[in-house]
Formats: structure tokens, sequence, C-alpha cells
């Protein structure tokens, strides 16, 4: 089945279930207010929307005419469930990294995969990357194209995927906002990188230390507490 071009709202309802299904099973099939909540979190979503129930209601009663939508009729509240690996025709991966990127925008394979614990336990960024590969290839051998590699951004290590269910992105407005993300990602590295060297350079003084107090303990020295008490010391003993 070829599903037609989505809205933004119509793709965050669809993810927004799709991500419930699997991180809070318990409380799934979904109400029209948790689903409403669901697409409006603070957090794990790209970009931040203000979905209202109207809106999600016609989201809802659009992805139904499609299957991509069931209603529940065990409940007195209506409650909804995607049904988007039958409707799509994919697989789980396959159906997780979709999921993934109508909820969190264009994202690398090790995104996917850091992104997508609660999902599916990828392997690695590998294997991410392998499902990636397997739905590209089903856009260029004839089946419906779903989700594209960006070029890559300057001074990115990896390339970013998008999806393809909400029609041709952007790509210059896309590539606009890809080197700040690049310069965060190297500013994030350097400061990662001192601060390892700072761990380690407390590891090395903590030891340098120990080894100093148990010498002066050996030689019977009294040594000062701190660096002020040091040159405190110095001063005292100068000449005058």
């Amino acid at each position: 089945m070829t599903i037609r071009t989505l809205t933004p709202i119509e793709a965050r309802v669809l993810a927004t279930l799709m991500e419930k299904a699997r991180t809070v099973p318990d409380s799934y099939p979904l109400s029209l207010n948790a689903l409403v909540s669901g697409c409006n979190q603070k957090t794990s979503r790209d970009p931040l929307m203000e979905v209202n129930e109207d809106e999600a209601r016609a989201a809802i009663d659009s992805l139904k005419v499609q299957s991509l939508v069931f209603e529940g009729s065990s409940s007195r509240v209506p409650r909804f469930e995607h049904n988007f690996q039958r409707a799509a025709g994919v697989n789980e991966p396959q159906a997780v990294v979709m999921g993934l990127l109508m909820l969190r925008g264009p994202q690398t394979a090790a995104e996917l995969r850091t992104n997508g614990e609660r999902w599916y336990r990828f392997a690695d960024s590998a294997a991410v990357e392998a499902v990636l590969l397997e739905l590209q290839q089903r856009g260029e051998d004839g089946g419906q194209a779903t989700v594209q590699k960006l070029p890559r951004a300057a001074g990115a290590r990896e390339q970013r995927w998008i999806h393809l269910l909400c029609g041709e992105p952007d790509i210059q407005a896309l590539m606009a906002s890809a080197p700040a993300t690049a310069e965060a990602e190297g500013l994030l590295a350097r400061v990662t990188a001192l601060e390892n060297t700072l761990a380690r350079l407390k590891a090395d003084n903590a030891q340098l230390r120990s080894h100093v107090l148990n010498i002066s303990e050996q030689l019977g020295i009294a040594l000062p507490q701190t660096l002020d008490d040091a040159l405190n010391a110095a001063h005292d003993n100068s000449p005058n």
C-alpha cells in the first residue's frame, strides 16, 4: 500500500501512537487526551507542537481512512492504536526508524540508535544504517520512497537521514540549520576532552599528594594543608 503524503500533524499523531505502543504498553491504546499530550511533549520531539483536540481528531480521521490508525471498541472512552507496520508493509526495525524520524526530525544512524533505546535494541549504529539502506533501496526498486540521506554538513562526522512521508524536504533549509549542529558537536567534543583532562589531573594530584604525605610522615615533617598555608609559611620564614 502506498501512503499518501501526510501533514505534519498526521505524522505527529501516527508517530506518537507508534512510540507509546512500545514505551508505555500498559497505557496503550491511547485516549484522545493522552494522544494530544503525547503529541505536545516538550521532550523527544522536533519540532515542538501545540496540537489541539480538534486537530488531533481530524488527523485520526484521515489516518483511519488509510488504515494507519484504528479506533478500539472495547472501552467507553475511544482509544486509538496505529497499524503502521501492516499498512506500510515494513518490519519492526524499519517501523522504529520511521517513527523516530517522524517524531524527532533528521538524525544520524548513531542518534537513531540512542534515541530508540526504549523502542528497540539495535546492536550498533551499523545495524541502524542497514535498516535505513533497506528502506532507501525499496524506494529505488519502485516502492514508496520513505527515507533520504541528507548531504554531509560541514564539520559533521555523519550524515543525517530524513523521512519522506510528509513529502519532499526542503534540503536548503535543513542544511542551513546543520552548521549550528556541527559547531555544537565540536564544542561538546572539546568540553568533554577538557573534562577528561581535568579529571586525570585531579587524579594525578591526589596520587601525588598521597605520596608526599606518606614521605612526610616517614620523615616526621608536618605539611601545610593548603597552598595558602604553604605560601604563608614561606612568607613568615623569609628574612625581613
